[in-house]
């Protein structure tokens, strides 16, 4: 088998068992590994840390399957691995014939690169990772053992695969292809979700039960959704008695389907806006027309991709937040996140009270938010903590 031997003094993290080998820890490589292939990792005394998936084009040139030195990488491994995984998404696989859960999410089930949600009766996999794309077929097959979908989907058509050295892909895997729009089932509310063209693999499953929080501060006030989407944050603000939600979103097709979302759950649509347009000059004009709101929701994608991006990723969340904070009304809640890694959560409390300092106004943390129980974090795997959301008070 090929051997990765490490740099002197780098092993500290494989220790600690975290996944990722980084290119600039390798000390020599013994052998000629090709993309995805299964390599040991070793010390620079040659003691084994563990069996990963080798990723010659990427920064993470090795992302570890195991730590353990008996287990072997074959179908028996992917087998225990993703039944473990879904053995734990077992709540959420009671829920309903139409629920929705994430089954698989990459290194925080042990299982690098490899993302499975459930749609019903569809699964849609996202591949990010040299390894998973290798053992792709394998994956694909006990998926079907294991779940006996109806069919199974392809998304991924992510930037990060680039970084892998692969394409990105989308299409039908296996089974039936799935309809242009399926309806899933998320507690008293249903949503349409386009698992072939919408963001990630079709709905921001992780935000769940940030979703569900919300209800408890919407009660009889003006809802201000940005960045919303298919309206999931609307719909349950309405769900929790909202006297009227703005949605306002950039994407045509994300307002039509919001809009079809707000209809399949009975709902008046004269109780909703649907506003397109760029939220941070949407924003701007609330606060040149002196438009309040009791509640506002500020959800919007990855600002950061890489560190050199991040000085001008925090200046785009105190932007949104500070004007956010002038909209509220006294005593008026804000419901804020960031997706971005590589913001952590003591970052981001930052630039929200920076936010609220700016805009003149007080405010208080009632509760922290994270990601929905079925998207996991390993302990070993800081990473995979990704969503943190405050929800903030402001009298």
């Amino acid at each position: 088998m090929v051997s990765i031997v490490l740099k002197p003094g780098r092993e500290k993290s494989l220790l600690r068992h975290h996944p990722w080998v980084f290119s600039g820890a390798i000390g020599s490589i013994e052998g000629d590994p090709r993309l995805g292939d299964t390599v040991q990792i070793l010390t620079s005394e040659r003691d084994f840390l563990g069996l990963g998936a080798y990723s010659p084009h990427s920064q993470i040139s090795v992302r570890v399957w195991t730590f353990q030195k008996d287990q072997t990488i074959d179908s028996s491994f992917f087998r225990a691995r993703m039944d473990k995984a879904i053995q734990s998404r077992v709540p959420y696989l009671k829920s309903g014939r139409d629920g929705a859960c994430r089954l698989i999410n990459a290194e925080s089930d042990g299982l690098p690169g490899l993302v499975v949600d459930k749609y019903g009766d569809f699964l849609v996999c996202q591949f990010l990772s040299a390894g998973s794309e290798c053992w792709k077929d394998e994956i694909i097959h006990q998926l079907q053992q294991i779940l006996s979908p109806a069919g199974i989907y392809e998304r991924s058509d992510v930037d990060v695969r680039l970084k892998e050295g692969l394409e990105p892909r989308t299409g039908n895997l296996w089974g039936k292809s799935p309809p242009d729009l399926l309806l899933i089932e998320e507690g008293p509310c249903r949503f349409l979700v386009d698992i072939r063209r919408g963001h990630k693999t079709g709905f921001y499953l992780d935000q769940r039960d940030n979703r569900e929080a919300l209800t408890d501060y919407a009660s009889g006030g003006l809802v201000l959704n940005c960045f919303a989407y298919t309206s999931g944050f609307g719909i349950w603000a309405l769900k929790g008695g909202a006297e009227h939600v703005t949605d306002v979103e950039s994407s045509s097709s994300a307002i039509e389907l919001g809009m079809r979302n707000v209809e399949i759950n009975g709902f008046d649509s004269a109780k909703v806006d649907h506003l397109q347009g760029d939220i941070f000059q949407v924003l701007r004009e609330f606060r040149n027309f002196n438009r309040c709101f009791d509640l506002i929701v500020l959800d919007p994608p990855k600002f950061v991709e890489s560190r050199s991006q991040l000085p001008r990723g925090t200046r785009g969340y105190k932007d949104i937040n500070l004007l956010a904070f002038k909209l509220l009304r006294p005593g008026g809640i804000l419901f804020t996140f960031s997706c971005s890694g590589l913001v952590a959560l003591d970052l981001f409390q930052k630039i929200v009270a920076d936010a609220a300092l700016d805009a003149g106004r007080e405010a208080q943390i009632m509760r922290i938010l994270t990601q929905s129980p079925d998207h996991p974090t390993s302990l070993n795997f800081p990473e995979g903590g990704y969503l943190k959301g405050l929800v903030c008070r402001a009298p």
